[in-house]
C-alpha cells in the first residue's frame, strides 16, 4: 500500500486519462465495476461519467485502499453513486449485474484468471464491456496472449485493443 500514492499522481492523468480512455464505453445511468480500484485513480472519473443516475462498485482486497477512496469522495455527491466493497480472497464478491467492468493492472495479480473471467461473465449485462489493461513492462506479449485465449474460452468476444500508454489492452463483450 505504500506505493499506492504513485498510482494516483497528476502526471498519470496525462498518459492514462480516464475520461479519454473510457468515454466510448460509459454513459449516464450505467453501472460500472472497478476491480482492484486501489486509491481510486479511475474510480472517481468512472463515477463522474455514469452521472447521478449511475453507479460504480469499487472493489479491492485492501481495506486501506477503499478508505482512501472514501476520504476522496467524502462530502461530495459521488458518495451516493459509489459502493466500496472489500473483495473476499476466494472471489469477486459482486453479484449485481453491471454494464462495464474495468480491470486495470489487476489480472496478473490474480491466482485464477479463468475463475475471475467466469465471475465477470456471470454479472456482465448483455452488450456490456470488460476493459482489461495490463502493464506492458510487467506482462509479456506471450502471457497476454494466454489471457486472450482464456477470454475466448470463457465465451467473451474481443471487441478491440484500445491504446493505453504502457499497457497491453483488450476490450471484450459478454
Amino acid at each position: 500500500m505504500e506505493k499506492a500514492g504513485s498510482l494516483d499522481k497528476g502526471w498519470r492523468r496525462l498518459v492514462q486519462n480516464p475520461k479519454k480512455i473510457f468515454k466510448s464505453y460509459l454513459s449516464e445511468g450505467m453501472t460500472a465495476l472497478d476491480v482492484g480500484c486501489g486509491p481510486g485513480f479511475f474510480t472517481i472519473s468512472l463515477a463522474e461519467m455514469v452521472g447521478k443516475n449511475g453507479k460504480v462498485i469499487a472493489t479491492d482486497i485492501q481495506q486501506g485502499m477503499l478508505d482512501r477512496v472514501r476520504e476522496k469522495i467524502k462530502g461530495t455527491d459521488l458518495e451516493q453513486r459509489l459502493d466500496l466493497c472489500l473483495t473476499p480472497q476466494d472471489g469477486l464478491g459482486v453479484t449485481e449485474p453491471v454494464d462495464f467492468v474495468l480491470a486495470f493492472y489487476v489480472l496478473h495479480e490474480l491466482p485464477d484468471i479463468e475463475k475471475f473471467l467466469r465471475e465477470i461473465k456471470s454479472i456482465l449485462k448483455p452488450n456490456g464491456h470488460l476493459f482489461i489493461a495490463e502493464p506492458s513492462f510487467h506482462v509479456s506479449k506471450k502471457e497476454f496472449s494466454k489471457t486472450l485465449q482464456l477470454i475466448e474460452q470463457v465465451g467473451f468476444t474481443v471487441a478491440g485493443h484500445p491504446r493505453v500508454w504502457f499497457s497491453r489492452t483488450v476490450l471484450v463483450q459478454g
